[in-house]
């Protein structure tokens, strides 16, 4: 699938999940019964237009009630969206991901494809879901503290909230202003680094992560095809070697590996007993008769 493909279908994903659009102009968020089911990507549940809640929040929400009671629901659906696509949700459709991609596309004098530290700062993200997303709400009741100190896509449906209602500017204390600063690093910092929210920061990619090497969607490498070029290493955004790692835990499956490969060794698939599939960008077919065809 090329990258116009996947460009349309994040933007269509972010739309279809912030469609109230009465919602930008009224200053006043949807309360119906969409909001009882969560989106998989990270949408916050105060964005004027959202539609579903996001699941980070509604996890949130339940560990740190009052009267604890475990969020089945929630974490089942996480469960599900993971064990299926893994981070394929964070490249497809998670629209604050979708507007990092965006940012990446503005020129810039320099654009860093990694750092000394960058691996390092990439485990940064499981601590935030281990600590800011479970410990501290459960901790703390009635404090989400995710949502509440950090989230860059919550900073960003205040100031639409606010655009709309005027009213809303007074509540704004210094934790929006703290909230503000990260907003504004993350969509500097997105200008230069590809996606560094979900690189360092996102504990809803960490979730997904831990599912990339077990999901039903996965990359394929055909080791008898596979010549270790390096041209799937030097077209990755997220600097993964595909051809040693193909489902790499940092991999979001935007598929420019499976684009660039020039001898069509990389393919994403789903897996499923007895055979494997490969998804092309018009066709699902046996990856042996992929095979077949190029030969």
């Amino acid at each position: 699938m090329d990258n116009k493909k996947r460009s349309f279908i994040q933007a269509a994903a972010a739309v279809l999940q912030n469609a109230h659009i009465t919602g930008f102009f009224t200053g006043r968020i949807y309360d119906g019964a969409g909001k009882n089911v969560c989106v998989p990507g990270l949408n916050c549940y105060s964005c004027p237009g959202a539609l579903g809640a996001c699941p980070l929040g509604s996890l949130q929400n339940a560990v740190s009630a009052w009267k604890f009671r475990f969020p089945f629901y929630v974490v089942g659906l996480m469960l599900f969206f993971g064990a299926v696509f893994g981070r394929l949700i964070c490249g497809f459709l998670c629209p604050f991901g979708f507007l990092q991609d965006l940012l990446f596309k503005v020129p810039a004098p320099k654009k860093l494809r990694t750092f000394r530290g960058d691996a390092q700062l990439r485990n940064l993200k499981y601590a935030v879901l281990l600590i800011m997303v479970l410990i501290l709400p459960f901790a703390h009741k009635f404090t989400p503290v995710y949502c509440k100190y950090l989230c860059p896509s919550g900073t960003l449906s205040g100031i639409l909230l606010s655009t709309a209602d005027s009213r809303l500017r007074s509540l704004f204390g210094w934790i929006f202003t703290w909230k503000a600063f990260v907003l504004i690093s993350v969509v500097l910092a997105s200008m230069v680094i590809f996606r560094p929210f979900c690189k360092y920061l996102c504990p809803l990619g960490a979730f997904y992560a831990l599912f990339n090497k077990v999901s039903a969607v996965r990359l394929h490498v055909d080791g008898d095809r596979c010549v270790r070029c390096g041209a799937c290493t030097k077209v990755c955004d997220m600097a993964v070697d595909p051809a040693v790692s193909p489902n790499h835990t940092e991999c979001i499956r935007c598929g420019k590996c499976v684009n660039c490969c020039p001898h069509g060794a990389i393919g994403l698939a789903f897996i499923s007993l007895p055979h494997k599939i490969t998804v092309t960008d018009d066709i699902i077919q046996p990856l042996s008769e992929r095979n077949k065809t190029q030969q």
